[in-house]
């Protein structure tokens, strides 16, 4: 070991303390790196791997009824590989130990050989038997929710007939990867699930003999995907199409792809901020050791060592640093990113799903760390080897601290001495202040943009359960009935108000945008599901024309007055220019309504309704769902009440351990910016703080002039930070944004209450330790004169 070497890991051990602190601020950076690319990995790896091994389908489309024939000609199209035709019906579900009625998706499987495309995967048991008529194989999380076994049964509504079912197997389905059920925003394993069942025995059931109502279609890598599904959709037309579409737009595909775009959004943000202010760090305490080191660097430099030799040792003090940063931040990066695997876990189903253990993220988190440190330590390297041995031998000339920048106003003198030494010691080392005062602006920025998101839950929570959806529960029928059908429901027990819906798919474009919705047909006066403008006022739909929400508005590019053309994807399928009358708010989905009179004119028909929202008397819903499981043309029931619970469940888990994790993150760098601010502002002015101890001054009052630049330091910062972490919060309300959801930018004095408050119980903690050393201070030693 050469006698640098000796040196370098003495002066590691010497400044022990701050070299922990840039590295727990640089191990934040490697952490966030790591959890946010390793997540990202894994799910799309895991995704992708699953998507090839089960043979995911490309195109879906369904039909009311098609003859199985057609899928001959859907195999002709240029560019199909494979298709595979089925039957999917939904359903409700008598689930024994849950008064509620559950909603399932009855799928069939091929009498004749085995799936093709969408394979499951069974996890227990074995598949239905291909020609029985009383089994199925339940999707895991339904059977987990409900402890379902092998051979356990459940009563189904298949048609109006009641079936009670055998279950043979739990299994996974690409297609179902996130399942929603009906109405829901968060999955909800008690009361949505999917049922497998033979072919010949759904075909028994919905009377579908040699007819398929759902077709799955794989295309040839590298096909225009849009030329087969126009293809498909003219061979379906006359058999009651929807319209086929994309991968894309299946609902599984988009939430991961959502999810994973905000993982992309996390990776981006917060890691380059933890790096910067690492190098910042790095840099601002090789800046004080070059500084008391100069009699040294001259030594060394004399003795025969090459300015580079000794540049180069600086630059290995910096990369210890780097090298603590990122085996820390290697640990909690793979700690927490294999919780936040496993919290992923618990709302997609994948047959595996593990943190990635991709070597490129940890070779990407070792070149960020070290480049940073290396970056940081660039400017003193650069002071040490420019540095002549002559000059460095001399002593360090002493600080001049001129008439500059008014510190010797009156209005300054009055504050008292104490004060004038500490603004002339900021103002004389700008670069430094403003690099402390800039680390501790992203501290406190990085709290604002963490902690905002606990009062936009609360608001959207506000808006969509409490102000806009008001109904106790969504019922569903299996196909579109008279309005009669709505004083059927009426009739049931513990029902107090009614009021009918329609939802129609439908493909709204103007000119190259174009978006495929679900329209909303409401009655006139519809209080129980209301649309908001932006000052939460209700906006009633309107008598013609369209209400569009400001999401989908945007994305198609148009504002009230406007016209669209609206093709809806059931009927006769005639395209028609329709005037947007306004837009309202909304933060899930793409939200397009209309007068329910004014829909059905659009389709040409007479009036139907496709269910309805209905308020419950409390305590009557028991009454309600026993008799609600027995109306043979209700295909779903979906309950307001049980979705916010699943919805604060959700989010409590979500938010709370991801802003626990940026709280931590944020006081890490607040700690890390202060007190090393605070150790270097002692060692330059350790001389006169001991002559302040020599004068007769306390060390109490002698710490109260290091404790005033700190707290000027944090108070400049803080009206700074506020602004910067409003920006980052907007940054990150845009990016964590899709068309499925979008989350409200709301942050409130609170907010900026709290962040403040975390960044000064981050300094007091500097102003604890860095009052010990200053009670320690070796009077003697600091007031020898080097000359």
């Amino acid at each position: 070991m050469s006698a640098l070497h000796r040196k370098l890991l003495r002066d590691a051990a010497r400044l022990w303390a701050q070299v922990l602190a840039i590295s727990l601020v640089l191990a934040a950076g490697v952490a966030t790196l790591i959890v946010g690319t390793g997540a990202y990995a894994s799910l799309a790896q895991t995704r992708d791997a699953y998507y090839r091994s089960s043979s995911f389908a490309d195109i879906f489309a369904n039909v009311t009824r098609a003859p199985n024939a057609l899928n001959e000609q859907i195999r002709s199209i240029p560019g199909v590989r494979g298709s595979e035709t089925r039957i999917v019906e939904a359903a409700l579900a008598d689930v024994p130990g849950m008064s509620q009625p559950a909603s399932v998706e009855l799928i069939s499987l091929p009498d004749l050989g085995a799936q093709s495309l969408n394979k499951v995967h069974v996890r227990r048991g074995r598949l239905p038997a291909k020609d029985s008529h009383d089994e199925a194989a339940v999707s895991e999380r339904f059977a987990m929710a409900h402890d379902m076994q092998i051979g356990d049964k459940l009563s189904v509504v298949a048609n109006g007939r009641w079936r009670e079912i055998r279950v043979t197997g739990i299994v996974l389905s690409p297609e179902f990867i996130y399942a929603i059920g009906p109405g829901d925003i968060f999955p909800d394993d008690r009361r949505f699930g999917v049922l497998w069942m033979s072919e010949s025995m759904m075909a028994a059931a919905y009377d579908m003999q040699d007819a398929f109502s759902s077709v799955l279609v794989d295309v040839t890598p590298g096909v225009d995907t849009r030329r087969v599904i126009e293809r498909i959709d003219t061979l379906l037309k006359p058999f009651g199409t929807q319209g086929a579409y994309g991968r894309d737009q299946q609902i599984s595909y988009r939430f991961l792809y959502a999810e994973l775009r905000q993982l992309q959004a996390m990776s981006w943000v917060l890691p380059p901020i933890f790096l910067a202010v690492a190098a910042f760090l790095v840099g601002m305490t090789l800046s004080r050791l070059v500084t008391l080191e100069r009699e040294q660097v001259g030594l060394l430099k004399a003795l025969g060592y090459g300015k580079w030799a000794v540049a180069r040792h600086y630059v290995e003090f910096a990369i210890i640093v780097g090298i603590v940063g990122l085996v820390i931040g290697l640990g909690a990066g793979v700690v927490l990113g294999q919780r936040l695997t496993r919290l992923y876990a618990q709302y997609y189903s994948f047959p595996f799903l593990s943190f990635s253990g991709d070597a490129r993220i940890y070779v990407l988190a070792a070149f960020a760390s070290i480049g940073a440190v290396v970056i940081g330590a660039g400017r003193s390297a650069l002071a040490v080897a420019s540095l002549p041995p002559s000059v460095a031998m001399l002593p360090q000339p002493p600080s001049r601290y001129s008439r500059t920048f008014g510190t010797n106003t009156p209005a300054l003198a009055s504050g008292g001495m104490a004060l004038v030494m500490v603004i002339r010691h900021l103002v004389h080392s700008p670069l430094r202040t403003a690099g402390a005062v800039m680390g501790v602006v992203l501290a406190t920025a990085v709290l604002v943009a963490s902690l905002w998101s606990f009062g936009s839950t609360d608001f959207l929570i506000d808006f969509t359960f409490f102000k806009a959806q008001r109904q106790s529960a969504t019922v569903t029928f299996g196909k579109p009935l008279p309005p009669s059908a709505a004083l059927d429901l009426a009739r049931l027990p513990g029902v107090s108000r009614v009021e009918p819906i329609r939802v129609v798919p439908a493909v709204l474009r103007n000119g190259i945008h174009e978006r495929r919705v679900a329209v909303e047909g409401r009655v006139a006066g519809a209080d129980l599901s209301r649309s908001l403008d932006t000052e939460l006022r209700p906006v009633e739909a309107p008598g013609s024309g369209l209400m569009l929400s400001s999401a989908l508005a945007a994305a198609l590019a148009v504002a009230p007055g406007d016209t669209v053309e609206l093709e809806p994807l059931i009927g006769v399928r005639e395209s028609k220019l329709v005037p947007v009358v306004s837009v309202v708010e909304s933060y899930i989905g793409l939200g397009a309504t209309m007068r329910l009179e004014a829909l059905e004119r659009l389709l040409g028909g007479a009036v139907t309704i496709g269910g309805a929202d209905i308020r419950l008397d409390p305590s009557r819903e028991d009454a309600f769902f026993a008799s609600v499981k027995h109306v043979p043309t209700v295909a779903s029931v979906s309950l307001l009440r049980l979705a916010l619970t699943k919805f604060r469940e959700t989010l409590a888990q979500n938010v709370l351990v991801m802003v626990a994790i940026y709280v931590g993150f944020a006081g890490i760098i607040a700690f890390g910016v202060i007190y090393n601010f605070a150790r270097i502002s002692l060692s330059e002015q350790g001389r006169e703080l001991a002559s302040l101890r020599v004068l007769g001054f306390s060390s109490r009052e002698v710490a109260a002039v290091l404790y005033r630049e700190l707290a000027i330091i944090l108070l400049v910062s803080q009206p700074i930070g506020w602004l910067l972490g409003y920006g980052l919060g907007s940054a990150v309300a845009r990016g964590f944004s899709t068309e499925l959801y979008r989350i409200p930018l709301i942050i409130g004095p609170d907010v900026y209450a709290w962040a403040s408050i975390c960044v000064v119980g981050s300094g007091l903690l500097s102003f604890v330790l860095i009052g010990r050393r200053i009670r320690r201070l070796d009077l003697i030693a600091v007031l020898k004169t080097r000359e």
